[in-house]
């Protein structure tokens, strides 16, 4: 969804930014590259570590981030869908291809989204807070499988982050990596792609291919 769908990333570094300044420290690229992708469960660790802050502080920002960013979810005019994303997924209903939405963001952040988008486009939506084992772990993609009724080796998985992309090959299905921030590319050098993942460029043709 974030960075994918729509062009929330820009919104959850205001709240990110807001974060780190409560704790004294300063937001930086490189927290950024280290948390996409992340569920909020995992990426508040990253960034409360990155900022010489102790594991006690993490609750408090995870509260913090959460409400902010759904607040921030909720003004009107932020939430920009991303060149063409609409336009597939209309494409896909009037083709009888279901789609299912799947988020390391919360319900709160996913309705709002919802809501802009269009509930009509999706068959079925799973968020962040509705699996026990967020992205990279599979589950997520597993769970939305069940819910359009199709084998998973069926379904072709779109993704913006190699975390992303890491838990739609566990689930087997087809995977393709649209990085939706230029630093992606460079991140993913250290943090490789699992086999059978595509990259693509935003808008562009295919730049490599993992097999």
């Amino acid at each position: 969804m974030d960075g994918l769908l729509v062009d929330t990333e820009p919104i959850w570094t205001v709240a990110e930014h807001e974060a780190a300044a409560r704790l004294g420290g300063e937001f930086t690229p490189e927290m950024k590259r280290a948390m996409i992708g992340h569920g909020i469960d995992t990426a508040v660790p990253i960034m409360v570590s990155m900022l010489g802050r102790p594991p006690s502080d993490v609750p408090a920002t995870e509260r913090f981030l959460l409400r902010r960013s759904a607040e921030l979810f909720r003004e009107s005019g932020v939430i920009i869908p991303q060149p063409g994303a609409v336009e597939l997924l209309a494409v896909l209903r009037e083709q009888g291809v279901p789609a299912a939405l799947v988020s390391s963001s919360f319900r709160d952040l996913m309705d709002p989204v919802l809501g802009v988008i269009g509930r009509d486009l999706f068959a079925a939506t799973v968020a962040g807070d509705e699996v026990s084992r967020r992205k990279p772990d599979p589950e997520p993609y597993l769970a939305a499988a069940r819910m359009l009724g199709v084998d998973p080796r069926r379904c072709v998985v779109l993704e913006d982050s190699p975390s992303g992309a890491r838990a739609g090959v566990a689930a087997g299905c087809a995977t393709i990596l649209v990085p939706s921030m230029p630093d992606l590319l460079d991140h993913a050098a250290t943090d490789p792609l699992p086999q059978r993942t595509i990259r693509y460029q935003m808008c562009r043709a295919p730049v490599r291919s993992s097999r």
